[in-house]
């Protein structure tokens, strides 16, 4: 997300030049690139002047440590104060009340409330063991309600259904499926609301009396990433008449400029409690603004790829490759095919490089970028060799080759690719196994999806 607005910032370290103090002199520049930044990524104007203010007034007379640049003395912190900025520590859900807690959802049309409903659901289902009710409170969105119920199929939660009386009033279905889950012991109902396509008072009307009706413990404000200021002005009318106690960001995946990410907290006062990351239904994260800052700043997300391998890596299979790596023998297409898979579960290699820090994403973009369609494609030609073929790759010859590519819908070419990108990896890593991280670096172009070599590597 926030691409131009990672761009400039990674020019800040170039703009400040200086010696061991910052001071106006060296920092005019420096502020005048931020103030751009932060109105081209659709900031909203009063919190670009509060940010600059407050990054002037930190950066002033700041000491620069002998092991730090002009640059990097005032980088560090415009990263503290967007952390400031966005801070929503210990702004976790409030369900410490009398079963079920409610969690009602609420905003416009589009912005993804009902996917979020299902998401939310499975989170607390599987990180927090609650037994969820999903109730369909949009009475007028064509198919919302079968949309929901399908999301409380796949996340495998309980979902209401309406009684045939309350079909047409949202009211009447929350106040009903509240009371059905008290009586049958459920720890969490969260409600999907009907949204607009813009704030209207019918909509305010509707949202307050379903509040009014049950009493939500959490009232959360999904928002659409990308529609920046707008953003802000939507979740403050709505905050006037829910009291939101929390937002929700979609789309942080998408061509978001990061506008409402860095605004919306400090103009409502409500914190960023969960940000959507990807259209699965996993990709829902308890926002933290640390790690956010960190990608805006080309810094990556280091806390993120950790938690993200956590959840992927089989611990098992990953000792046992240590090994091989260790011992530089037995590596083969079996654990080649074994990585990949464990790659698409941490979002594939552009999920996995998103999270790079700027200077690694920039280092592959020039060599070529990531091939997503030619990680399929690998997957697909193990996928067509017997278990021996891929024990034992010397044995695949000619006719062989022909019978793989036949199998897995490719040219022989495309097989002869995939052995050439495996006893790359494999020299990578026996150069591992023999000490050199600098050798495994130069080695990473062999990896799949990557083409080329990252440059500079040395």
């Amino acid at each position: 997300m926030a691409n131009q607005l990672t761009e400039r910032f990674a020019r800040l370290v170039k703009t400040v030049r200086g010696d061991a103090r910052l001071t106006e002199a060296n920092l005019q520049d420096a502020l005048r690139e931020v103030r751009l930044a932060l109105i081209e990524a659709d900031v909203a104007l009063p919190v670009v002047k509060v940010f600059i203010d407050r990054v002037k007034t930190a950066a002033l007379g700041a000491e620069v440590a002998t092991s730090l640049s002009p640059g990097q003395a005032f980088v560090g912190v415009v990263h503290r104060e967007l952390i400031a900025l966005m801070d929503s520590a210990g702004a976790g859900l409030n369900l410490a009340v009398t079963p079920p807690a409610v969690i009602m959802l609420a905003g416009l049309q589009g912005a993804g409330k009902t996917t979020t409903a299902g998401k939310l659901a499975l989170k607390l289902r599987t990180e927090q063991k609650k037994k969820v009710l999903l109730v369909p409170c949009d009475v007028y969105r064509p198919a919302a309600t079968e949309q929901l119920k399908t999301l409380a199929s796949q996340v495998e939660v309980e979902f209401y259904v309406p009684d045939a009386g309350d079909a047409t009033d949202p009211v009447g279905i929350a106040r009903h499926a509240v009371d059905w889950a008290r009586s049958r012991y459920f720890d969490v109902v969260i409600v999907d609301t009907a949204g607009r396509l813009a704030v209207d008072e019918a909509m305010m009307a509707e949202a307050a009396a379903i509040s009014d009706a049950v009493k939500p413990a959490e009232t959360l404000f999904v928002v659409d990433a990308m529609l920046g200021q707008d953003a802000v002005n939507t979740a403050k009318a709505f905050n006037e008449r829910l009291k939101l106690t929390g937002v929700v960001l979609t789309k942080l995946d998408g061509d978001s400029r990061g506008g409402a990410a860095l605004s919306v907290r400090e103009i409502t006062g409500v914190p960023i409690k969960f940000a959507g990351i990807s259209e699965k239904l996993d990709g829902l994260e308890t926002f933290r603004a640390e790690q956010m800052a960190g990608r805006i700043l080309g810094m990556g997300d280091v806390l993120s790829l950790v938690e993200a391998t956590a959840k992927a890596v089989d611990m098992e299979q990953a000792q046992k490759l240590a090994a091989k790596v260790k011992s530089g023998k037995g590596f083969d297409l079996e654990d080649f095919k074994q990585q990949i898979g464990q790659m698409r579960k941490m979002g594939g290699m552009q999920g996995l490089l998103d999270k790079m820090p700027h200077e690694l994403q920039q280092a592959a973009a020039k060599s070529g970028g990531v091939d997503e369609k030619q990680v399929g494609r690998m997957e697909g030609i193990i996928n067509s060799m017997t278990p021996l073929e891929r024990r034992k790759p010397d044995l695949i010859k000619a006719t062989r080759k022909r019978r793989i590519a036949a199998g897995a819908g490719v040219q022989v070419q495309e097989v002869n690719r995939l052995l050439n990108q495996f006893e790359q990896t494999q020299t990578m890593m026996k150069k591992f196994s023999q000490g050199g991280m600098g050798k495994l670096m130069r080695g990473l172009g062999g990896l799949p999806g990557m083409k080329g070599k990252f440059p500079g590597m040395r």
